[in-house]
């Protein structure tokens, strides 16, 4: 038998996501509502002061066909 240990990874991805339809695009107010909403839950998720900062690389902005995608991804 195999002298190993075993685990389990969980990761958790949420997404934020703006619709953008041709030809208007995504809406400034709309991305801005989004982006708060993230970073507030990015800030609850890891028990940061409303205060402290985001680190810059933690939430991610991706681009789709017609939508505009905010996420961040936690690991168990």
């Amino acid at each position: 038998m195999a002298d190993c240990t075993f685990e389990t990874v969980t990761h958790s991805v949420y997404r934020w996501i703006i619709s953008a339809p041709e030809p208007w695009d995504a809406a400034a107010e709309e991305i801005s509502k989004a982006w708060t909403a993230a970073a507030n839950a990015y800030r609850e998720t890891h028990e940061l002061a409303s205060a402290q900062p985001i680190p810059g690389d933690a939430v991610r902005f991706h681009v789709r066909d017609n939508a505009i995608v905010i996420e961040y991804t936690t690991e168990e």
